[in-house]
């Protein structure tokens, strides 16, 4: 800034100052804006599905960690009975441990199973349409 030397230098002075200050004022409030919209839970929510499409690697971390709590999940269904026999439920105990250790080193090869399993039962619906519209002509 220039030296001022005269009350018309100072009014200026002062206007330019003002006219800064609305400027930097708006700004700030934008940022502001900004800020609070990016940490409603909805936002995040929004970001992180965002975030989700675009990553395979976290795709497969996901598919991996569901499969892998659904392989728990089914095989404390099915082996941990509610018996008060102690036996029967260590016997159950280890049985889930050994199923949780093979599908956790084992998730790709059963995700990819998983979508053979399901690309047969597609081929086998669209095969069935096929026949059913051959009939129907």
């Amino acid at each position: 800034m220039k030296k001022i030397t005269s009350l018309i230098d100072l009014r200026t002075a002062i206007q330019q100052l003002e006219q800064q200050q609305l400027i930097e004022e708006k700004l700030l409030k934008e940022q502001l804006n900004l800020a609070y919209n990016s940490i409603k839970p909805v936002n995040i929510l929004l970001n992180t599905i965002k975030d989700f499409r675009g990553s395979s690697e976290l795709k497969n971390t996901l598919l991996n960690a569901s499969v892998g709590l659904g392989a728990v999940y089914a095989s404390k269904k099915i082996f941990q009975s509610k018996s008060f026999h102690p036996l029967k439920n260590m016997i159950g105990s280890a049985l889930i441990a050994g199923i949780t250790n093979v599908v956790s080193k084992n998730s790709d090869t059963i995700i990819s199973l998983g979508n053979k399993f399901f690309d047969m039962l597609k081929g086998a619906s669209n095969d069935e349409r096929k026949a059913d519209n051959e009939t129907e002509k």
